[in-house]
């Protein structure tokens, strides 16, 4: 296991201009929540769902990691059977910044998967497309690899054994409203928090250092922080 743990929600990401369920003009303001990312949308509105998350996919293509992405791959690259990295994000930002192996734990905006079985395709940044987009073993098209609201996460039970065997807990740009981040830091023996704003969700108490401001210019603390922590060892 890692020593240290950097789990980051849509706050890392919004400064590479990809937008949060919060952020207003955007494109989560044409659609309805409940109509594309819920357990029974594709079973209800299938082609809708896949024009979504077409359009999610294509934007994200131009879109460039930040210094926070940036600043965390040199640090896993410095130090790399010691830094796990975590994410709730889909986008792709921490692979294209040079991370190796992160864990998404709510899917992978560039992948489809099989609801049958296993496969999982990368298509890149393209459109999907039901007629090649097709698992070679059950000849059915291919879903989002995407985690929807009342799916279970596969991924969460990878997500508790690295935290569990953590020592340094850093949590970047989440509310805490979907994965209790509190109790992910009581793991550590010290946690620090980067966020725009206070979170009602999150309690303040449970971290060590608290950063109010955004990623980019929090994320040299942070890594200072991280290799100060590591350097005692």
């Amino acid at each position: 296991m890692a020593k240290v743990v950097i789990f980051s929600g849509a706050g890392i990401s919004a400064e590479s201009g990809i937008s949060t369920f919060r952020d207003s003009g955007g494109l989560w303001d044409n659609y309805n929540i409940e109509d594309v990312c819920y357990f029974d949308s594709l079973q209800k509105n299938r082609q809708l769902v896949i024009d979504f998350y077409d359009k999610r996919r294509t934007e994200l293509e131009d879109k460039k990691p930040n210094k926070a992405h940036i600043e965390i791959a040199k640090l896993q690259q410095k130090y790399p059977k010691d830094i796990k990295i975590i994410t709730q994000n889909v986008d792709d930002m921490f692979e294209r910044a040079g991370c190796k192996d992160v864990l998404h734990v709510h899917g992978f905006l560039r992948e489809l998967r099989c609801e049958q079985c296993s496969y999982v395709k990368d298509i890149g940044y393209r459109k999907q497309n039901d007629d090649i987009d097709i698992c070679p073993e059950h000849n059915l098209p291919l879903r989002p690899n995407i985690v929807f609201f009342g799916e279970s996460a596969p991924h969460y039970k990878d997500m508790y054994k690295e935290v569990e065997g953590c020592e340094l807990f850093v949590c970047i740009g989440t509310s805490g409203d979907v994965v209790d981040v509190n109790f992910l830091a009581a793991y550590a023996k010290k946690a620090i928090l980067n966020n725009l704003e206070p979170s009602r969700a999150i309690y303040k108490d449970r971290f060590d250092s608290i950063y109010y401001e955004p990623a980019t210019k929090a994320i040299d603390k942070i890594v200072k922080e991280v290799e100060e922590f590591l350097s005692k060892d």
